[in-house]
């Protein structure tokens, strides 16, 4: 079998199913009576097991088997439920997903030993530790060999192999024979050359036998070598070799091709299977493809429409049919789009044992509320959003969340609330995250700020508090005077803007002191295709995201100020720094200098800024291209665009001038 082939669907379920399970082990610890969620756990188990037995990965198949056991004692009443049982299940459901993590970067189930899980499990239900031996050996006899069989035999004694009857009798326990019988061939294959196996390869497959196994093999390994391998996989009680007594005769069967060829298929499998990398896919409503399939036969209906009028030579109807084709190719944007979005749920979901475990390691009592799951963002940005609300999450119940002899001096509920939100506004999605602690302290932003020498004590007074919360986004910045595992490095928020701003979005924070804070992320619907404004600096033309922009004003060259190196205009009542693109991207400008200047005002929460410009070209809807890793980080530049006409346009990022 070329597990190959099945690697990336099996990685795909199995995640699936550790979330389910992750969810079910939370839904347990509040509602232990609740005999659904039990049920729920076990069978999420008990397909893990069929998975990795079937596929061949042993650990994970012995840890599940294990927790099937302990589940069946808990329905059985034999086992209580508490947080302890509960946090030794969440264990052995990290385990489970550090295996899963190998086989997806690696191809191979790597990871902490299960056996000290295994041992914790068992002595829960009081059950001994298996010494391996059976009560009811079967007295290994040997096997009936047919003409060939002997004559193969006696040939590979002649080549120096060794020959070994071999007799394996699995756990009375085992759940999927045959899966198992198929590891023990799978290793043994890996040694030498399988002749014979009572009961056949058809009957093990249909389980067709009880617990034990014989087996004819040659090889140039040794007993020893042979047993070690086998008592390793998990589920095989028993192992019993002894070599073959077969006369000496000689025959014109030749095993070299067959071992060699033996080998070579599984080294050819072995190297497929470690050259699986695993894709990212989306799971997609068969009405989408639908629709999105429809829209394709309409795009081929117009391109003969379009070819038969050029044959002919006419061109009363082109107009009419470019306007069906645009509109065509709208909705087809649109269905990509939409079979490009997922649920951020698939985030979200993880964020409910996080919150649990930090609690519970700092002493706090504090639940998570969440809305919008079903708010849907391009599957792109579900890859990356995850870390940034873990640093958020983290932050709100390391620093704003008090601990609850606090909070009931304070005159608030003893349990700390986190609401965690989704919700789309125009072409972008806004995820907050909402804590009810103490805020963030601006005195304290104050006292490091200044000792950081980001600005003396007389610039920091004078800062609006607004721009002072923001100083928490510099790096190495934190109010925390000892380090922990947690935080005091100064390096958490600084990540989650950076990769926001990577991502074309913004973060802002409100907060007040006592009441609590709120750090809102904006971030647009698809990082595929936006719509931008093309403008002209010099000869080039470069792109800006829409989203970015707030107006387009036109003023004298009269009205510019400078003040402090900078220059300004003051735009009804309020002062807006100029940039001038030409200048900062060393682009050569216009050489004669205009009496009126067009500015586009960009701006980031409250902030605004303007970019000076030679020219305005136009709206346009863009398709986004990375410059790759050659060109990645640079300074003003988001990305490329190709245009109708062949160019390449840059993407301004706005954030610099801001």
């Amino acid at each position: 079998m070329d597990a190959n082939q099945f690697l990336d669907i099996y990685l795909e379920e199995t995640n699936e199913h550790l979330e389910s399970l992750n969810n079910s082990l939370l839904q347990l610890e509040k509602s232990p009576e609740d005999k659904d969620v039990l049920d729920e756990i076990f069978r999420v188990s008990h397909t893990l097991k069929g998975m990795a037995g079937t596929m061949g990965f042993t650990k994970t198949a012995e840890l599940t088997h294990e927790m099937e056991n302990l589940l069946d004692g808990i329905r059985k009443q034999r086992v209580n439920v508490d947080t302890d049982l509960v946090d030794l299940l969440f264990e052995c459901l990290d385990g489970l997903q550090e295996y899963t993590n190998t086989i997806a970067e690696e191809c191979v189930e790597r990871g902490e030993d299960s056996t000290a899980l295994v041992n914790k499990l068992r002595r829960i239900l009081n059950k001994e530790e298996k010494t391996g031996s059976a009560p009811d050996r079967e007295r290994q006899q040997d096997m009936e060999l047919n003409t060939h069989e002997n004559e193969v035999l006696n040939k590979a004694r002649q080549q120096g192999f060794k020959c070994f009857i071999i007799q394996v009798r699995l756990d009375s326990n085992c759940m999927l024979k045959s899966a198992r019988a198929f590891i023990v061939f799978n290793v043994l294959e890996k040694k030498g050359e399988i002749i014979k196996s009572v009961p056949s390869v058809e009957d093990i497959e249909d389980e067709k036998f009880a617990h034990s196994i014989k087996l004819v093999m040659i090889t140039h390994s040794s007993m020893d070598e042979i047993r070690n391998s086998l008592t390793a996989v998990s589920e095989v009680a028993e192992v019993e070799i002894r070599e073959t007594s077969i006369p000496d005769e000689i025959d014109n069967y030749s095993i070299d091709e067959q071992q060699n060829d033996s080998s070579g298929d599984a080294k050819t499998t072995k190297d497929l299977i470690r050259k699986s990398v695993t894709g990212k896919t989306v799971r997609v409503d068969i009405d989408r493809l639908d629709n999105l399939m429809n829209l394709v036969s309409e795009l081929i209906i117009i391109k003969t429409r379009l070819e038969e009028d050029k044959e002919t030579g006419e061109k009363t109807n082109t107009g009419e049919a470019l306007e069906y084709l645009e509109r065509i190719t709208t909705n087809l944007h649109d269905a990509v789009m939409k079979v490009r979005m997922v649920p951020i749920e698939r985030v979200f979901n993880r964020f409910p044992r996080m919150v649990r475990d930090l609690s519970k390691s700092l002493g706090k009592d504090t639940k998570l509320f969440m809305y919008g799951e079903e708010t849907e963002v391009d599957r792109t940005v579900i890859d990356e959003i995850g870390d940034p609300l873990i640093h958020l999450i983290r932050n709100s119940i390391d620093h704003g969340i008090e601990q609850v002899d606090i909070r009931k001096k304070m005159g608030k509920p003893a349990e700390g609330k986190i609401i965690l939100k989704a919700f789309h506004d125009g072409n972008t999605v806004v995820i907050e995250v909402q804590d009810d602690g103490k805020g963030i302290d601006t005195e304290r932003i104050i006292k490091k700020a200044v000792q950081l020498g980001l600005y003396s004590q007389q610039e920091v007074e004078k800062i609006n508090p607004e721009e002072l919360v923001g100083l928490i986004f510099s790096p190495g910045f934190s109010t925390v005077s000892k380090v922990s595992d947690l935080s005091g490095r100064g390096v958490g928020l600084d990540v989650v803007k950076t990769k926001i701003e990577s991502l074309g979005g913004m973060v802002e924070v409100e907060s007040k002191p006592g009441t609590g804070s709120k750090f809102s992320i904006r971030l647009p619907l698809t990082l595929a295709i936006i719509q931008a404004l093309l403008v002209n600096i010099g000869k080039e033309s470069y792109a800006i995201p829409l989203n970015s922009i707030k107006e387009i004003i036109t003023i004298e060259h009269s009205m510019v100020k400078n003040v402090q190196n900078r220059e300004v205009v003051l735009l009804r009542g309020e002062i807006l720094p100029l940039t001038r693109l030409a200048k900062e991207l060393e682009v050569e400008g216009e050489s004669v200098e205009r009496e009126q200047m067009t500015i586009v005002v960009v701006r980031k929460g409250e902030r605004l800024a303007g970019m000076v410009v030679d020219g305005l070209i136009g709206q346009q809807e863009i398709v986004i291209k990375s410059l790759g890793k050659y060109l990645s980080g640079i300074r003003y530049i988001a990305g490329a665009t190709i245009l109708g006409d062949g160019r390449v346009s840059l993407i301004l990022d706005t954030n610099p001038f801001l």
